[in-house]
């Protein structure tokens, strides 16, 4: 609760007022100084840095660990019996197939010009140029 000040002249008062200030302005500064963390670390890592650098290769090192873990999962359906080697077989097949398909590519061209006659590869060329 505030003191009365009773018969106090208007210079005690300045004075009380002043001193009160400059208190609450002290008190001020200590609760920043105290709320300040980035300063605080600054300070800490000047005075001790060793135990910051191994904190943070250990962190480093921490975090590495667990990204570098993650392991992939492959979940098939019930009732596929389908596995790697189904693909692989696709695959393989439709790899022969081009190839034949390219080599059969004369073969059928030449069928066709003797069927139709060779005015068919003409009149192609004549549309596209060739």
């Amino acid at each position: 609760m505030a003191k009365r000040s009773g018969n106090k002249s208007s210079k005690e008062l300045k004075q009380e007022i002043a001193r009160s200030r400059e208190d609450v302005e002290r008190r001020l500064s200590r609760v920043r100084q105290e709320a300040d963390l980035p300063a605080k670390i600054r300070r800490s890592v000047r005075r001790e840095p060793v135990p910051w650098i191994v904190g943070a290769i250990a962190v480093g090192l921490l975090v590495t660990a667990v990204v570098t873990r993650r392991k992939k999962v492959y979940v098939t359906p019930k009732g596929t019996t389908k596995s790697k080697s189904g693909m692989l077989e696709a695959g393989f097949l439709l790899g022969v197939a081009r190839i034949l398909a390219g080599l059969a590519k004369p073969v059928v061209v030449s069928f066709l010009e003797k069927q139709f006659g060779s005015s068919v590869s003409r009149r192609r060329s004549d549309k596209h140029g060739f």
